[in-house]
């Protein structure tokens, strides 16, 4: 058996001695040609990449062409008006693109997003956010040289050790303690620019947001005109201060992680060679594109936990809104279940986000400090077992120090890729908040420029009716109001009236009248500039010269003299001219004097004026606040329903002889003495606007009422009559 034996060893040995022979072979001649290599891997890898600029670049060209033809079709259409239809699969495929437009990602368009976002919140180089960048910055490069200062340090502190130098191990002790403050220092102000850089994003975009959201009407475009948006204030209160922390946050998650990967690769490739950190690139490369097809779309949870926390704020809103009408019906239950309902949808799906970053996370953890680990370690063996060319002979301490130091810096390069690869996920929960700010500023540039995306569900649906609703008016401002041919537009989309036509001058007061839902709010949205013209010519004066005064006045808060002022300032009543004592007197024209007197501060005092004054004494403060501005034109909305006759006489008595044409929507006969026009509704699309007599019209509805009483009895008189000729 042992000659059998020694002849299958011999192969063996003769292969195995062969292969040890080849691999060292290429490994001299690796060694020998290693410059040369490096030099084709960097080459290669630099023109990788600007081959891949290049293909990036064309296809945001594209993609740019692309919306700039979107954005031109998009133009041809001033308004988009959705109708009740009975094609469902029209339906089901509006609500699949509806659904495929809002999925959030990292795509060309949330860069584009995220880049609008950037120059509001960083509006110049001169800009106070420019200046806290580069700190920050100066102060991100100053933490990464410390940070290899510190490597250095701890190979020479273990090189001592090893050595058993008790004085250099206690010298280098020392500066380990001297360098720890400036790392300390610097580590908080990184803290403290990343709160400031968060504090000031949010600044910027919030004022640029109220800029537009209280300019031209579009913050009641939003609620009224458009349903996209059904949480503006979830919004702006919100989401603006989680997307400015997230903001600010990834920059410095990103900024510090790329570049201590940059400097700590430089200098470990000076001591383990670049060709051996460019394989070990490639790996973690790889092993990054298999997480991220792995990780879940964190952005659009976030997006939609985001909407569940606005709705489940806007249920509580409502509740606090309509308190007394939920009392009254005892809705307490039903209330509580529908919050109930609201509020375990959102924590259900949160707990479905936890469950997904707990999955996520245990991956991410055995790659990035594990696997990634396990090849570091393999990495800076190298100069240990294999002798680089141009490198000494280095002795015990020697390479203990190179091992140490090499480790350092490559956990720290380790360390530095593992954040960049977390912060995937910050990246995509800021795609989150940058879909949800980006869509209320398209909206509101939309509701600014004209275009309203509503579902009007009318109760006729006919074809003539979405002809209407697709169709856009004339608006011609004059010192006259004239409607010509102007269809009035009831707010589930019915037509209420398809061509209203009249014309008014200034001291022409005008009654409207009509049955409830025969348009006489619509005509007045119209008139106010609320509501947008589906046909024909309307002539108005501007919206300084019209005054709306509803039948529930809105008090705002402050002061008793702003409540008179109001929307006015203290500093535009003086600009005015105007002064306290001028209040007083407009508050002796409606016996409110008094008001002044009840409180020590006077006109300075301060209340919650809605729950303080009782509905009549609201709307005589709302007819103090249209004396105070005297505009050309006031609507008057059922604003004496709550006052006696006198007060109303002495409101109505007082404006006309302030000059301010009165057109107001009452059934009140004591108000016709003060018009002379009339635009009467019948509920049925007709209407007649005429001369208003009112001594003649109350004859004649007196009359009326006579004959209404004695048509009601002539049943009665001919069942007697019945009964006589009986006898």
């Amino acid at each position: 058996m042992a000659p059998a034996q020694s002849k299958l060893a011999t192969p063996i040995l003769l292969r195995e001695s062969t292969i040890r022979a080849v691999v060292s072979q290429l490994t001299q001649l690796y060694l020998s040609n290693r410059t040369r290599i490096s030099r084709a891997v960097y080459i290669t890898l630099f023109v990788a990449l600007i081959n891949r600029v290049r293909n990036a670049i064309a296809e945001q060209k594209a993609a740019s062409a692309h919306d700039a033809a979107k954005r031109s079709e998009r133009k041809g259409t001033t308004s988009s008006v959705s109708t009740a239809a009975d094609d469902q699969d029209a339906a089901a495929a509006a609500a699949a693109a509806a659904k495929k437009k809002k999925k959030v990602e990292l795509n060309r368009e949330f860069f584009r997003s995220l880049l609008r976002l950037l120059r509001i919140v960083v509006p110049g180089w001169r800009s106070k956010e420019t200046r806290l960048l580069i700190s920050h910055s100066f102060f991100l490069v100053l933490r990464t040289l410390i940070s290899l200062k510190v490597a250095a340090m701890d190979g020479a502190i273990v090189k001592a050790l090893v050595k058993g130098n008790g004085r250099e191990f206690l010298m280098r002790i020392v500066w380990w303690m001297l360098i720890a403050v400036p790392a300390t220092f610097t580590n908080s102000m990184l803290s403290y620019h990343q709160a400031e850089l968060s504090l000031r994003y949010r600044t910027r975009l919030t004022q640029f947001i109220h800029d537009k959201y209280l300019s031209q009407l579009t913050f009641y475009g939003i609620s009224a005109l458009d349903d996209r948006i059904k949480n503006p204030d979830q919004l702006i209160a919100v989401d603006v201060a989680k997307f400015s922390n997230s903001l600010a946050e990834l920059y410095s998650n990103l900024a510090k992680p790329i570049l201590d990967m940059t400097i700590y690769t430089l200098s470990l490739s000076k001591s383990v060679g670049g060709e051996g950190v460019v394989f070990m690139a490639l790996l973690v490369q790889l092993s990054a594109n298999v997480m991220r097809v792995l990780t879940p779309p964190f952005g659009k949870y976030v997006a939609d936990e985001a909407r569940l926390e606005g709705e489940f704020r806007f249920q509580h809103s409502r509740l606090i809104d309509h308190a007394e009408e939920v009392a009254l019906y005892a809705g307490h239950e039903a209330e509580k279940d529908t919050l109930d309902k609201g509020y375990f949808t959102l924590i259900k799906h949160v707990n479905y986000i936890l469950r997904r970053r707990f999955y996520h996370g245990f991956m991410e953890d055995f790659v990035i400090k594990y696997f990634w680990g396990a090849l570091g370690l393999l990495l800076c063996s190298v100069p240990v077992f294999v002798k680089l060319p141009g490198q000494a002979v280095l002795n015990m301490g020697d390479r203990t120090e190179s091992f140490v130091t090499n480790r350092r810096m490559l956990l720290g390069a380790s360390d530095a890729f593992g954040r960049v690869m977390f912060s995937y996920r910050e990246i995509m929960e800021l795609a989150g908040y940058t879909s949800r700010v980006a869509s209320l500023l398209d909206v509101m540039d939309d509701i600014q420029s004209g275009h309203f995306e509503k579902k009007l569900v009318s109760s006729s649906g006919t074809e003539n009716n979405e002809a209407v609703l697709r169709g856009r008016g004339k608006v011609v401002e004059s010192t006259d109001i004239e409607f010509i041919d102007v269809p009035i537009i009831s707010p589930n989309g019915d037509v209420l009236v398809k061509a209203l036509s009249f014309s008014l001058k200034q001291g022409d007061h005008l009654l409207v009248v009509g049955p409830n839902g025969c348009g006489k709010s619509s005509l007045f949205r119209i008139l106010g500039g609320l509501w947008p013209v589906y046909g024909g010519t309307v002539h108005k004066p501007p919206f300084t010269d019209i005054f709306y005064i509803p039948q529930r006045p809105y008090l705002s808060r402050g002061s008793l003299r702003q409540q008179i002022i109001y929307p006015d300032g203290l500093r535009t009543m003086r600009a005015k001219g105007v002064s306290d004592a001028d209040l007083m007197a407009v508050l002796r024209m409606l016996g409110l004097e008094h008001l002044v007197e009840l409180y020590p501060e006077g006109w300075d005092a301060e209340a919650e004026w809605r729950d303080v004054l009782s509905g009549g004494l609201q709307q005589r403060v709302a007819m103090a606040r249209l004396f105070y501005h005297r505009p050309r034109y006031a609507i008057l909305d059922e604003c004496t329903s709550s006052v006696t006759l006198d007060t109303e006489k002495a409101m109505y008595e007082n404006a006309k002889a302030l000059g301010i044409t009165l057109m107001t929507v009452s059934h009140r006969r004591s108000l016709w003495k003060y018009h002379s026009r009339i635009l009467q509704f019948d509920g049925q699309g007709n209407y007649v606007f005429t001369g208003l007599d009112a001594e003649k019209r109350l004859a004649l509805e007196d009359e009326k009422e006579d004959l209404d009483v004695l048509l009601r009895q002539v049943p009665e008189l001919e069942r007697r009559i019945e009964e006589l000729t009986a006898l």
